[in-house]
């Protein structure tokens, strides 16, 4: 009887629970068709919206191309394109970054032809404007400061100490016609005084990739020169910068650059220009003061790194080019250079991310390598002997900085620098106590180690501290600490590679 009873009960508990797993079944294929239909739905709405803007936006476009043809040319109107995540990519030598929201940008530039030059749209370019600021402490005299060796030339030592305005940026950019556009960036010191940092148009992509600048311009050698100092990974130029540039070269004249239609990023330029900054200077002659050749390749290496690697040469001629300097007893005196200087510079950038994604870890290493030829002559006391003699000088040096992405926001880097000011050739008839800057009675190499660390709460907005130890000159170690802000405003470019 008890085997019986069993034997129901499991028949009957196996014709009853196919219909209770079926229904639990349907139950979950309910739920997922509901599923489906909602993200549908919502997808739909959402393309719908897009195609809306999309007419609105053809409309707008029609109507302006219109309404050129009917008024004379004014100046080339913008528009607003989503702006690329944060990235790299060494075969177009460029990184955009900027937030999710919209970035205004030149409508020519973004759609070549979509409108004639001008229009009936005043004349509106993209507008940026960067402040910079922040505390300088120093355990040295800037008043004071020199690099042991070499001669000085535009700007170069820590600034000033306290709080300081620093350098602001204004820049204005905008599309010409479809062939050109332009760009004017003015330097706002804090003496109040306003000077041209940039001012140029380029072609917006000749034949075969060639590609042509005139006017005044940072200069394609090198890999930091190019760069505004607001995208700097560090406060101030390494010491080779300001040695051998005055900070950075600047080049007003003509640049031809050719991109090889390549898939690894190769591009080769030249440059031709008056020469008029450091270490040339304005000769009032006609012809060519500088010229410049560069030469750069890059690529990707798998996912998730990429490198870019450069050779450049910098000629520049000089004609009475002064410097103050100190005697044998210390008095104040000033002489001169007159001759040719050859700048060879080598240089190279790695970059990491996690699967190319640098949004919350990166790292990048750079370096670059300098070595100057100087040969002309020296005129020795301007204001009193005025003695002059031939003069040749070999010098070199380099820096190396790493920074790394630890976390979204958050960055960390080191650098280091060193120099070698040679040992010179001087003239019979010149006396090398007459040039404190040039001969170096002791061998001496001027150094300096730099950590900072960073945090940009937004691609507009930076906070560094910085610290360096200071040895450009043997009888002094300069301790310095830089707390920096940098703050932009406005349409925001993409960043070079």
């Amino acid at each position: 009887m008890l085997k019986k009873t069993v034997l129901t009960t499991g028949l009957a508990a196996a014709l009853i629970a196919p219909p209770f797993s079926v229904a639990a079944e349907t139950r979950e294929v309910v739920q997922l068709r509901a599923q489906v239909k909602a993200m549908q739905d919502k997808y739909d709405s959402r393309l719908q919206a897009l195609e809306k803007r999309l007419q609105e936006s053809e409309a707008r476009v029609e109507a302006a191309n219109a309404a050129a043809t009917a008024t004379p040319p004014i100046g080339p109107a913008t528009a607003a394109i989503p702006a690329s995540s944060n990235g790299s990519n060494a075969r177009n030598g460029a990184a955009t970054s900027a937030p999710d929201d919209m970035v205004p940008i030149p409508l020519a530039a973004a759609n070549p032809g979509a409108l004639p030059a001008g229009g009936s749209a005043s004349f509106n370019p993209a507008v940026s404007l960067i402040l910079g600021g922040g505390y300088t402490n120093l355990s040295q005299d800037p008043n004071r400061y020199r690099i042991q060796g070499f001669v000085r030339g535009g700007d170069i030592g820590p600034g000033r100490r306290g709080f300081n305005l620093g350098e602001s940026e204004l820049t204005l950019a905008a599309s010409i016609d479809p062939r050109f556009s332009g760009q004017m960036s003015l330097s706002l010191a804090p003496d109040d005084t306003v000077s041209v940092e940039e001012a140029f148009f380029q072609s917006q992509g000749l034949a075969s990739g060639v590609n042509l600048k005139a006017g005044r311009f940072l200069s394609s050698v090198g890999y930091l020169n190019g760069q505004h100092a607001h995208t700097w990974d560090f406060v101030d130029a390494p010491l080779a910068y300001q040695a051998f540039f005055g900070g950075q070269f600047k080049a007003e004249g003509v640049q031809l650059r050719w991109l090889a239609p390549t898939e690894r990023f190769t591009e080769i330029g030249i440059e031709l220009g008056r020469g008029t900054t450091f270490p040339g200077n304005d000769r009032n002659r006609n012809g060519i003061g500088s010229a410049a050749l560069f030469a750069h390749v890059g690529d990707d290496i798998g996912e998730s790194a990429s490198y870019r690697a450069g050779l450049s040469y910098l000629h520049a001629g000089a004609a009475g080019r002064g410097f103050d300097d100190a005697n044998a007893a210390g008095a104040a005196l000033t002489n001169a250079f007159t001759g040719n200087s050859g700048t060879l510079v080598a240089d190279a950038i790695y970059k990491w991310s996690p699967n190319g994604n640098p949004v919350q870890t990166n790292l990048k290493l750079q370096g670059e390598y300098f070595r100057r030829t100087d040969r002309g002559s020296l005129t020795q006391d301007l204001f009193g002997a005025a003695e002059s003699g031939s003069y040749r000088n070999t010098q070199s040096g380099w820096y190396l900085q790493g920074v790394f992405q630890f976390t979204a926001g958050w960055r960390a880097g080191l650098r280091h620098d060193r120099l070698d000011a040679g040992s010179g050739s001087f003239g019979a008839g010149l006396d090398t106590a007459n040039f404190a800057q040039l001969a170096q009675l002791a061998p001496y190499h001027p150094r300096r180690t730099t950590a900072m660390i960073d945090y940009s709460p937004s691609e507009f907005s930076r906070f560094r501290l910085q610290y360096a130890q200071d040895r450009a000159r043997p009888e002094a170690t300069d301790h310095q600490i830089f707390l920096q802000y940098i703050m932009s405003l406005g349409a925001h470019g993409a960043h070079t590679f």
